[in-house]
């Protein structure tokens, strides 16, 4: 068995809502499984620029698995053949990673809620009730780069919306929140297979319990939106759950099970997704802001969330295809 083992992904897979019960109200997303995006030539080309064994195809044309060569290869050499795969893909929607072989199953997943489990930002979505979408999804997005104090920042956007009915969350939650594809599928599959998976958002417990049940996650973290008089009253309950926090979710459920930190993973997209990312036996970076993508170890730019399990060597055949 090879130390490493590269993993091409690509674009593939479908977008649902949240209340979605059948493929008829699912909606296709760029790309689709059978589309031959990774193509045996690309394949065995970079057979050659890592000195590699044969192609392993997780699945036909999307998912491909390729062991480097040298049997004690250091990871600083793996990651400069790494960008030479990368450079050889160029502009292709294909993503391309760098795994430990031996320890590339995982006993715990551990991710992030908005933009990485579902497609939206809530609070930005809220925004929009009060016509303030653009002054708080700046406020999001600076946050999400790093740009800004995340607990502050946090602050700032729900005090703008004191006073929006209670009714608007449910309301967001059953018209606009759309669940990432792939999400379902790598649940389903990893909980299938006796791993435990864990949702923690900075964003607040009105999703994240909702999407936490739907999904099928063991265990969820979240912020609580104060409610007075059936209003959102423009604050947040203390201690608001940020960075820091969502890494200590991830200690504290590694402890409860007892595992090693190579058998954890995360992904978010966030700045305060970071230190969440650096505690886990593979961090990854899912879409993610420039910033969290250039520090990440492991980043998902194109494909959809299923690359989280052929990054762990399920085969398609593997992986429970179910409606979110």
């Amino acid at each position: 068995m090879t130390k490493y083992s590269l993993v091409l992904t690509c674009a593939a897979g479908a977008t649902y809502a949240a209340g979605a019960t059948s493929a008829a109200d699912a909606t296709c997303a760029t790309g689709a499984a059978s589309e031959p995006i990774i193509t045996a030539q690309l394949a065995n080309a970079i057979v050659e620029i890592i000195d590699g064994t044969s192609p392993d195809w997780l699945a036909t044309n999307s998912a491909c698995d390729i062991g480097f060569g040298a049997q004690n290869m250091p990871m600083d050499e793996a990651k400069a053949k790494l960008a030479q795969v990368r450079k050889k893909i160029g502009t292709q929607k294909i993503d391309a990673n760098v795994i430990e072989t031996a320890t590339r199953r995982k006993s715990l997943l551990v991710a992030d809620m908005e933009s990485t489990i579902i497609e939206q930002e809530c609070l930005d979505e809220l925004a929009d009730m009060v016509g303030l979408r653009p002054q708080i999804a700046d406020i999001t997005a600076r946050a999400m780069q790093g740009e800004l104090d995340f607990e502050a920042a946090l602050q700032e956007r729900v005090r703008l919306l004191k006073g929006l009915p209670e009714s608007a969350l449910q309301k967001i939650y059953d018209e606009r929140i759309t669940m990432t594809a792939g999400a379902a599928a790598l649940v389903a599959t990893m909980r299938q297979n006796g791993a435990v998976c864990g949702l923690v958002s900075g964003g607040f417990s009105f999703y994240a319990e909702k999407i936490a049940t739907h999904l099928g996650f063991d265990h969820w973290r979240s912020n609580h939106l104060q409610i007075k008089n059936s209003q959102l009253d423009g604050t947040v309950a203390k201690p608001i759950l940020g960075r820091e926090d969502k890494a200590a979710c991830l200690a504290e459920w590694q402890k409860t099970y007892q595992l090693a930190q190579s058998a954890t993973m995360a992904v978010g997209d966030g700045a305060n997704d970071l230190a969440m990312l650096a505690g886990a036996g593979a961090g990854v970076a899912f879409h993610a802001k420039p910033r969290v993508a250039e520090i990440a170890d492991i980043c998902i730019n194109h494909s959809d969330l299923t690359a989280l399990l052929y990054l762990q060597a399920y085969r398609a055949e593997q992986i429970i295809q179910t409606m979110p």
